[in-house]
């Protein structure tokens, strides 16, 4: 016996399909009779798909890289890393309220070379992240969607948040 709901979707669609029932109703609402055409139409359609194996989003395999593309895809990834950065921020303050020597700690693992990279890294993550939401938000104003100019604004936000990172650590490293 099949369950309460199969029987009422199938009453329902039964007195959808009397006549009086349907004035004004639109086909595409009615599910499709069992062993109707229609209903051998879409099972069939849906073999073909499954026959064929086709990507799911084959666009990034079909277009030839280009540099918008690779900007957009580093947005993202910065803003993972921006994510993975803050938790380090958070630490380094955590020791600084915990004790003299937690914070001794932290301070010493950024302070040699792979914590030091990691720090320039974050940095540059900021710096880019910023500049690919500066160039969204020039898109949002309707500007700069000719090829040259997506290029430029590309090459800009590079630019920029290169400049910006070796600014800042380069005043880090004079003033300290």
């Amino acid at each position: 016996m099949a369950p309460n709901n199969v029987i009422g979707a199938t009453r329902s669609a039964a007195i959808l399909r009397m006549p009086g029932w349907r004035a004004g109703l639109d086909d595409r609402f009615i599910p499709p009779r069992a062993g109707s055409r229609a209903a051998a139409r879409s099972e069939g359609m849906a073999k073909v798909q499954t026959r064929v194996e086709r990507p799911l989003s084959p666009h990034l395999m079909i277009y030839r890289p280009m540099m918008t593309m690779m900007s957009s895809i580093l947005h993202r990834i910065t803003g993972a890393a921006l994510y993975f950065g803050t938790l380090l921020l958070v630490v380094w303050l955590v020791a600084a309220i915990t004790s003299p020597e937690a914070f001794d700690l932290v301070s010493w693992a950024f302070g040699t070379w792979i914590g030091q990279l990691v720090l320039v890294g974050y940095t540059w993550a900021l710096f880019q992240h910023m500049a690919g939401g500066l160039r969204h938000f020039i898109w949002d104003f309707g500007r700069g969607f000719g090829p040259v100019e997506r290029e430029l604004l590309t090459y800009g936000s590079f630019a920029f948040s290169g400049a910006l990172t070796v600014a800042v650590w380069g005043a880090a490293y004079l003033l300290l």
